[in-house]
């Protein structure tokens, strides 16, 4: 689908969710947050959320907020039901989890960001899904524009120099690879 001539442009700040149509961009700035973008290839509607936390320390009778990742997937997950659609249609890519403090030390996985991304990518295993792309980890900002008529996601960030990464991290795949940059950006469209 080509891009239409006139184009519902929506940014998402930190803990918002949004769904549209194919006449719909969304746009988002994430640093150590993570968004989730959802596209359905036949009806060319999706959306996506940008967390902050993982989740709540503890939940109480209060509206689902998506500041938190498991509350912006149910978020999402109840436009998808009311669209008549399943979640297992969509194709479903993950981005984000920046270290913005990398002269803080060594190690990336104790800060915010890893959790994020790790949280993220298992909230959707326990779902049995599996992302068709995902852009986690790093360093610094990524700047994201998801196209729901094409279910294209652009992805920049600025070059900057990497500190080094800790040896002993866990989760390696997290840590940025640059010989992985620019496949990574390649591969979000793919």
């Amino acid at each position: 689908m080509s891009e239409p001539l006139h184009i519902t442009d929506v940014f998402l700040r930190p803990g918002d969710c949004c769904f549209g149509d194919g006449r719909t961009r969304l746009r988002t700035l994430l640093g150590s947050c993570v968004a989730i973008t959802l596209w359905h290839p036949r009806r060319h509607i999706g959306g996506m959320c940008h967390y902050m936390l993982p989740e709540r320390a503890a939940r109480r009778e209060t509206p689902l907020d998506g500041k938190y990742a498991d509350e912006a997937l149910t978020l999402l997950a109840r436009e998808i039901a009311r669209r008549g659609t399943a979640l297992r249609e969509y194709e479903i890519k993950l981005f984000g989890g920046g270290d913005m403090f990398p002269s803080a030390g060594r190690c990336v996985q104790g800060r915010i960001g890893a959790k994020n991304a790790r949280f993220g990518k298992a909230l959707l295993e326990r779902q049995g899904l599996h992302p068709k792309v995902s852009d986690l980890g790093g360093y610094g900002h990524r700047k994201l524009i998801f196209d729901l008529w094409s279910g294209h996601v652009w992805v920049a960030r600025p070059d900057k120099p990497l500190p080094e990464v800790c040896d002993d991290c866990e989760i390696r795949d997290l840590c940025f690879d640059p010989d992985r940059a620019e496949q990574a950006r390649r591969l979000v469209n793919d």
